[in-house]
């Protein structure tokens, strides 16, 4: 049970809603977090009507015992299928005005005061793409830095790649690299020879990093031959007898399977092209271990990267949005130190 002092410390709630999970922390009114917790109560497993009472669940000891709170959300609580609808923000748009788009779901607590960000969407010259919780995470980037200008990727099953200028996203497409990779691993003929449970060991595993890498650059150098690599790979496994045995030949194989995949990813976005080559190092924003290997991937297409923390990020974007909607001025320390 959390005290009742830390209650009436708490000065604001911010909640990260995606598909499968739910993640929430109390913030006093400085931004800095008091508690956090979290359910796997995803949008996949609620109705509209179920959502207050999944909230309170996790976060229901934070609340006063008079008066209301404030509780910002962002991610998929805000789609067509979830609490209630917070329609798509067009691009351009700045990441500082997110708030003018969020809504109000009705709540039956009179404590909650909820407002639901919207996500973005991309529809000029016709490449439709959306976005629903990553913009909070780019919303966290410009907190730090008001006039953030370049390219910015944000990995996990649905990749997402966005330009920034001045602040503001002016175009992004997704790729839906992570669950290809999981198709692929786990339900394709390649189930039988590589590691399923794929993450950073394959690239710790001896020989592992380098087959991720050498993967990568014959992506890029022949995309079209990405089908043909793949059965390669399974051929690989039944005849090169250079492989190592056992566990680790199917950890080796994972990382070259990874290595293909997220090549052609990067032969997607033509990073070579004069008019599409990064200004400045590329920002990584997410999981460490996925974006150390997105760095990896990009040194060997020969571009440099930061890597910046998701969790961190998103606190960072709520904080922009929940300042944007009391018209509060704090100065949010930087995500990269």
């Amino acid at each position: 049970m959390v005290s009742e002092s830390l209650a009436e410390r708490v000065g604001w709630i911010g909640v990260d809603w995606g598909s499968s999970r739910l993640r929430a922390w109390a913030l006093d009114a400085h931004d800095d977090v008091l508690a956090s917790g979290g359910s796997d109560r995803g949008m996949l497993s609620l109705a509209p009507d179920d959502y207050e009472s999944a909230l309170l669940k996790v976060i229901g000891d934070w609340l006063p015992g008079r008066g209301q709170l404030d509780v910002l959300v962002c991610g998929m609580a805000g789609s067509r299928q979830g609490w209630r609808e917070a329609a798509y923000l067009p691009v351009p748009t700045r990441l500082d005005a997110l708030a003018r788009g969020a809504v109000s779901p009705p709540c039956e607590d009179s404590r909650l005061r909820v407002r639901l960000l919207p996500g973005l969407c991309q529809t000029t010259a016709g490449h439709f793409d959306v976005m629903r919780g990553e913009e909070t995470q780019l919303a966290g980037l410009v907190a730090s830095e008001p006039e953030a200008t370049g390219l910015v990727c944000l990995p996990g099953t649905h990749a997402k790649w966005a330009r920034l200028e001045q602040g503001a996203v002016t175009h992004f497409t997704t790729f839906l690299t992570g669950e290809l990779y999981a198709l692929l691993a786990r339900q394709s003929v390649l189930r039988h020879s590589v590691d399923q449970a794929q993450g950073e060991n394959d690239l710790a595993n001896p020989g592992g990093r380098e087959a991720f890498v050498a993967a990568v650059r014959e992506s890029l150098a022949e995309p079209g031959r990405y089908s043909a690599r793949l059965f390669g790979l399974r051929a690989a496994d039944l005849l090169d007898a250079d492989l190592p045995p056992g566990r680790s030949r199917a950890t080796r194989l994972a990382a070259r399977l990874s290595g293909l995949t997220i090549g052609l990813e990067l032969a997607g976005l033509a990073l070579s092209d004069p008019g599409k080559a990064p200004e400045g190092p590329i920002t990584l924003i997410g999981d460490a271990a996925l974006c150390d290997r997105y760095a990896l991937a990009l040194e060997a297409a020969g571009h440099a990267s930061r890597c910046l923390d998701g969790e961190r990020a998103v606190l960072a974007g709520l904080a922009l949005g929940y300042r944007a909607q009391t018209h509060r001025t704090l100065t949010h320390p930087p995500l990269a130190e």
